[in-house]
């Protein structure tokens, strides 16, 4: 199978200087040979990294790939493969991406094939289930944190996957065709993972220490995959850091609200008078398919609690609720954040008005009116014992309100993000250890803290113990599997506590902090109870 088989590096000149904030002199650009073929890298003496912006994992997924799970990569036949590019994304949005997206990019500081092999990240990005790409430019996302310390030294990997219709398409069609498969994003995924562990070593990494990470839809697919069915023999990673994980409701493959959404599909891009429905979609213009997915995507926005694509139960690759698992198959160490207020990004703006719109209001009627659109198959009990855990006038352990907007916040918040995270937490400590942070910096919504970890930022120079703490205690993590191993804050400043002190670990404006959390949990195990209604 081309691209999963033996790797040999070829070129890779040794490192002039290597003395953390000096000069380095220049470095020769790196050549890689794969099975498959021979991939020519770059190095940048500015941020003193060696990159290889865009590598195929895969085969294209047009035609008969469409909804397929990931095929190859083809053979490189034409000479040395030139990664200095970007890639596309896979299709989404109006107009964006193509078909052809299988590819992934990744760097590190420099490497010579005598040196140890360094730990891996591999990073999922976020963007609901419905977009996002992983083609980037330099300096690359995630340095700020290879940057924390010299004493952290890992190879970065960014993956593409595709997402919306073309990744995630449900329905017993699906699951019945020889020539589609459900979940197909998340195979993306997984294929990428393998090719890490074939291929990682060539460039400098441990493919016997890797992390995943993601933030959002990014940390939901590090939750997918590590609550996913595997072989016993295969082991993929072993860390786990999902960032606010975005785990929508997640339904059967073929519960009436999956139907639904394949048939919805089937009946805009016109193929619902075809025989083969599916082959019509497979055949269809791949713009057809993206603009249906788009509108679909419109659709239920604020009850569904996700775009409509994302995770299903298929009985294969995810066999298990989130809510029903106790302990990962993934064996990982896991440590899950979430932000205060980022429940907030999700509900409608009406629950902010007096007057409202789209039936929306400030209201305890207005309150009501969303809450049993996101749950409707809750009972009136189901629905009043949720407004007792979160009353008009409530408090978490970071966080009070006496609004509508923050009360429905709290609830999605909890019950989408904050929860899984837990779930996922609770899991991993049961066999080896788990964490939970949350970060109160305002806004503290979806995606506030990226700022200290993601691009580089002037807030990680004027904010410096916020981000030596909170990037050093990621840095750590993606080095050791420990986020205080290499803690780069004082003693004044609270280490990560595990999850068995029942405790979470609290990032402030300039400092750090633990709190108990009681109520997070007594509020996590409602959802857990109820999970089969939601379902989650």
């Amino acid at each position: 199978m081309a691209g999963f088989g033996k790797r040999s590096i070829v070129l890779l000149l040794p490192l002039l200087c290597s003395l953390f904030g000096v000069f380095v002199a220049a470095q020769d650009d790196p050549v890689v040979e794969l099975d498959y073929g021979t991939f020519q890298g770059r190095y940048n003496a500015q941020y003193n990294i060696s990159y290889f912006r865009k590598i195929p994992f895969g085969a294209s997924t047009a035609g008969e790939n469409r909804f397929r799970a990931p095929q190859p990569p083809p053979t490189i036949t034409n000479g040395t493969y030139n990664t200095d590019q970007s890639f596309d994304m896979c299709p989404q949005r109006t107009v964006n991406g193509s078909e052809d997206c299988l590819y992934l990019g990744l760097y590190s500081r420099p490497w010579t094939a005598d040196s140890p092999l360094r730990p891996v990240l591999v990073v999922f990005y976020g963007g609901g289930f419905i977009q996002g790409s992983a083609s980037f430019s330099i300096p690359p996302p995630m340095y700020p944190v290879l940057n924390a310390t010299s004493a952290n030294d890992f190879v970065v990997v960014y993956p593409n996957y595709r997402t919306n219709a073309f990744g995630f398409l449900p329905g017993r069609a699906v699951k019945d065709s020889p020539t589609a498969d459900l979940n197909a994003g998340l195979l993306d995924q997984r294929a990428a993972l393998r090719w890490v562990q074939a291929n990682i070593a060539a460039f400098g990494g441990d493919p016997t220490a890797v992390t995943i990470q993601g933030q959002s839809a990014g940390g939901g697919s590090v939750i997918a995959q590590a609550i996913a069915a595997h072989d016993s023999d295969e082991k993929l990673f072993s860390r786990a850091l999902p960032g606010s994980p975005f785990w929508p409701k997640t339904y059967a493959y073929d519960a009436p609200e999956a139907e639904a959404l394949y048939a919805e599909l089937v009946e805009r891009v016109g193929c619902a008078d075809q025989a083969d429905p599916l082959a019509c979609l497979k055949a269809a213009d791949a713009q057809a398919i993206r603009d249906a997915s788009l509108a679909i995507s419109a659709l239920n926005t604020y009850t569904t609690s996700s775009f409509n694509w994302g995770p299903v139960i298929d009985g294969d690759f995810l066999r298990t609720p989130l809510s029903a698992v106790d302990s990962l198959n993934a064996d990982a160490v896991a440590w899950s954040t979430f932000n205060t207020h980022e429940g907030e990004n999700f509900v409608p703006g009406g629950l902010g008005q007096p007057s409202g719109s789209n039936g929306f209001n400030n209201s305890e009627a207005g309150f009501d009116f969303w809450l049993r659109g996101y749950l409707p198959r809750f009972s009136d009990a189901q629905i009043a014992e949720a407004k007792r855990l979160y009353p008009a006038q409530g408090d978490a352990e970071e966080a009070a309100w006496n609004t509508t907007t923050v009360r429905a916040g709290m609830v999605f918040r909890d019950s989408v993000l904050a929860c899984p995270g837990l779930w996922l937490a609770e899991a991993a400590a049961g066999e080896k250890k788990g964490y939970l942070s949350e970060y109160t910096i305002s806004p503290a919504k979806h995606g506030s803290d990226t700022q200290f970890w993601n691009q580089v930022n002037a807030v990680q120079k004027s904010q410096p113990v916020t981000y030596n703490g909170l990037a050093g205690a990621m840095a750590s993590f993606f080095q050791t599997g420990d986020p205080n191993a290499h803690k780069l804050t004082d003693d004044s400043q609270a280490a990560v506590p595990e999850l068995d002190e029942g405790k979470e670990w609290v990032v402030k404006t300039e400092t750090f902090e633990t709190t108990d959390i009681d109520r997070l949990k007594t509020r996590c195990a409602f959802w857990r109870e109820n999970a089969q209604d939601i379902p989650l």
